[in-house]
């Protein structure tokens, strides 16, 4: 199965990297170096060929290279769902970031439609034990790579919230205010607790009929939304307002996860059960998107090759290779990418001078 792929990256003043450009052949690459040398940077980059913030979150102002401080630019060549194209990203000057797709003005949603990718960054490693605002992202993530427009539905439902919480802050009892945004939030809450559903039911799926060294999560949708979410609005806006918020909607919703074989929440697993349930799901993930696309999605992992033991790290190259999944990873040294053998793309990246520099090491 052949896999969506970046196939160049260019960049400008973008975090530690004044300027950097290289080139990739499709499959696996391995960003090695030291800590701080500007790998998770790579990462982040390409993170934002798809629609959001990328992977780190960040606001487009705190993405540039100090002291400069100029903006920054992400350029690349991509092997997409149809044919090839090439594409822009870039922010200017503490402005708002931009996208250009085969030279032509586009919309952050339109990456969706070109490039699927999906990634798993230490961060994550807290996913089960944080407060549910992560674990929603981390869902509304995933279902957005099965259906690129859950992005909308959930801009649209967020903007309409807001106003609505600014009217109960402000103690406006306008039921035709009232009514309108309601309304709006009712018809994007059902979008987006349908395409929630169906990303869970994609992963239980996809984790079900693969034999994999990493556990089985068992998932759901944790919710104390109504039916009928307009009319439990309508009736809750006394109590909204005395809160200053909408208090009930799919913005309260929560992941929760059972590790499967033993019948225990993730929450109370060890910290090396926790992660390997999240590979386990990054690669479900990967599984039905290649099932549904008939192309492996691009797979972003940060520094996940050192917090496995010799025996996962093999397996986790070995189903990643199996995928035909170009997966970008990083590492301190090239021994923790050693099973992969000539299956894979080593790039060294190294800072001198206060600039990062890459190289292609090879094999």
């Amino acid at each position: 199965m052949r896999g969506l792929a970046v196939t160049s990256l260019a960049l400008s003043h973008f975090r530690s990297h004044r300027a950097a450009r290289m080139g990739f052949d499709g499959r696996p690459v391995a960003f090695v170096g030291s800590n701080g040398a500007g790998k998770t940077n790579l990462l982040e980059a390409i993170s934002l060929l798809s629609p959001g913030r990328g992977l780190r979150r960040a606001a487009a102002d705190e993405i540039a290279r100090r002291p400069e401080a100029l903006g920054w630019k992400v350029a690349a060549a991509v092997t997409g769902l149809h044919s090839g194209h090439e594409i822009e990203t870039w922010a200017e000057g503490g402005g708002a970031r931009q996208v250009r797709v085969d030279g032509k003005a586009a919309t952050q949603v339109m990456l969706g439609r070109l490039l699927r990718i999906v990634w798993l960054v230490p961060a994550m490693d807290r996913l089960w034990t944080e407060a549910a605002e992560g674990r929603r992202r981390f869902l509304d993530r995933v279902a957005m790579s099965f259906a690129p427009h859950h992005a909308e539905a959930v801009l649209d439902y967020e903007k309409a919230m807001r106003e609505r919480n600014r009217l109960l802050k402000e103690q406006v009892a306008d039921a035709h205010w009232h009514g309108a945004l309601e309304g709006r939030m009712a018809e994007a809450a059902r979008a987006i607790r349908a395409h929630r559903d169906e990303a869970v039911a994609r992963l239980m799926a996809a984790q079900g009929a693969a034999e994999t060294a990493f556990p089985r999560a068992m998932l759901s949708v944790a919710s104390d939304d109504p039916e009928d979410l307009g009319a439990a609005w309508a009736e809750g806006r006394r109590r909204d307002m005395a809160a200053g918020r909408t208090l009930v909607g799919p913005h309260r919703a929560d992941l929760t996860a059972i590790y499967a074989a033993k019948d225990v929440p993730a929450a109370q697993c060890s910290t090396g059960e926790q992660k390997a349930l999240l590979i386990s799901l990054i690669l479900a993930n990967a599984r039905a998107l290649a099932e549904d696309l008939g192309a492996a999605p691009v797979l972003l992992l940060d520094e996940v090759a050192a917090h496995l033991d010799e025996g996962r790290r093999a397996a986790l190259f070995d189903e990643i290779c199996a995928l035909g999944a170009q997966a970008f990873m990083t590492g301190t040294g090239p021994e923790l990418f050693t099973a992969l053998g000539d299956r894979a793309q080593r790039i060294e990246v190294t800072e001198a001078q206060g600039l990062s520099q890459t190289r292609d090491i090879g094999p």
